[in-house]
């Protein structure tokens, strides 16, 4: 990659100090010169500089001046302030005239100035940065439809903002459905691993005897049915980022292996001794309570400490009622150009319900009931009907005495009231499939099953 050279723009009046400073820049800057403001303002305005080095006494406009002007073009200069007439009140005028940085010419040392400039540069470049990655952040999450005007968010992005060009382990929590991995994907997409790997393991859907060797790898004959030598998650991650979703579902064995991992960034193949190294980020969520798990004993603290390094909470939909407007919304236009229909919003009735529902699927399930709404819509905007029962339905939110009224009445279906006691289960667990089936007296195998037949999958 060729490196460029910073430009700089010396103006001085007298000849020998331009020139000496020319001469003594030149190997490390593209140097240009000029005499008085006046010069120095047409190169300006005619090509574009990354320092401007001014005297402060000049004829005609002085350095104060020449810096305002330069500091309101297009691409502005970084600018620094030279006099010979040192004092605090000169260094102040400089600043509150936009000037970066003052140096007297009476202490004017080559190395000094030419260190002051690196930083300054550096500093610039950071700025930018900083600049265009919050531009990428803000589009990434509207792009995926984590969007949103509450403080709850706001304070989610700043964080994001923070900590997306580090290293830093960060632990995602929230409910079911909140956009954990989503977040964890813009934290990687605004890394500098952008260009690496993205490996994403579910660990709730692996048996314990497996997710070792999934993580980590194995050998050949390492045990029964492993025929060949197999890389795990860490090492295709090499270089990019690893996500561990429903970190708190690994057993003891895992965490152990887990910990030394983060620790040392190390690890064996099940069935081999030889130590192996990988530099991989790791980003883990989770929507059970850690700390709970540490104190219940199925969570190694230690582990929990090395994760939680930067934790990042998704707050709960309900919890951030301004934003379901504008998730409503968005989702509503991609919908429509999706199914290439001429929805343009919502009617009041079902707004109003969007809004009273306690949305227990968080995001997700916003999400569904809006293309769900979108695909029945019959005309320009969302009526009410067109929204599924379940969010229309405030009797679906209690599952109380309401509901068994209307069975008995018989303006409940038994296939209604089934489906309401679904989401009820879930509603009260938080999502937590597995406990809802428990609370349900039903297998989780059934529970999905039911799931899928009440369209309730995005719970």
């Amino acid at each position: 990659m060729t490196r460029v050279t910073p430009t700089l723009l010396i103006v001085d009046d007298e000849k020998p100090t331009r020139e000496g400073l020319r001469a003594a820049l030149e190997d490390k800057f593209d140097v240009y010169v000029a005499e008085d403001a006046a010069s120095a303002l047409k190169l300006l305005e005619r090509e574009s500089f990354d320092v401007l080095l001014t005297d402060l006494k000049m004829p005609g406009d002085d350095g104060f001046q020449l810096i305002t002007r330069a500091k309101s073009l297009p691409k502005p200069p970084i600018c620094i302030l030279m006099t010979a007439y040192g004092s605090e009140e000169v260094a102040v005028e400089a600043m509150k005239q936009g000037a970066d940085d003052y140096i007297s010419k009476g202490k004017l040392q080559i190395d000094e100035l030419e260190l002051r400039i690196q930083r300054a540069l550096k500093r610039q470049k950071l700025e930018v940065e900083n600049e265009q990655l919050h531009q990428r952040l803000d589009d990434k999450f509207r792009v995926e439809g984590i969007v949103g005007e509450s403080a709850a968010i706001h304070e989610v992005l700043d964080v994001v903002r923070q900590v997306a060009p580090a290293r830093t382990t960060v632990l995602i929590t929230g409910e079911t459905g909140t956009g954990k991995e989503v977040v964890a994907k813009t934290i990687h997409q605004l890394s500098p691993r952008a260009r690496g790997p993205w490996v994403a393991v579910h660990c709730a859907g692996l048996p314990a005897s497996l997710l070792e060797s999934e993580l980590f790898g194995h050998e050949r004959g390492s045990f029964s049915g492993a025929h060949e030598r197999r890389l795990g998650r860490v090492e295709s991650a090499q270089g990019g980022t690893l996500f561990l979703d429903e970190i708190g579902e690994i057993d003891a064995t895992t965490q152990v292996k887990l910990l030394r991992f983060l620790g040392e960034r190390t690890f064996e193949r099940i069935g081999s001794s030889r130590t192996q190294t990988a530099d991989v980020r790791l980003v883990a969520a989770t929507n059970r309570d850690l700390q709970a798990l540490v104190k219940a004993g199925t969570f190694r603290e230690d582990l929990y400490f090395r994760l939680a390094v930067v934790p990042v909470h998704l707050p709960p939909l309900r919890e951030r009622l301004t934003d379901i407007p504008l998730l409503a919304n968005t989702f509503l236009r991609e919908f429509s150009r999706e199914n290439s229909k001429p929805v343009k919003g919502f009617e009041t009735a079902a707004m109003e319900a969007l809004l009273k529902y306690r949305w227990p699927g968080n995001v997700r399930e916003l999400r569904t009931a809006v293309e769900h709404a979108v695909v029945l819509c019959r005309g320009e905007s969302v009526a009410l009907g067109d929204l599924p029962v379940s969010v229309r339905t405030p009797a679906a939110e209690t599952m109380g005495r309401e509901t068994q009224e209307l069975i008995h009445s018989g303006r409940l279906t038994l296939r209604e009231a089934e489906k309401q006691l679904l989401l009820h289960a879930l509603q009260e667990c938080e999502g937590n499939r597995t406990e809802a089936a428990r609370k349900l007296g039903i297998s989780r195998r059934t529970l999905h099953r039911k799931l899928h037949e009440f369209h309730l999958e995005g719970f």
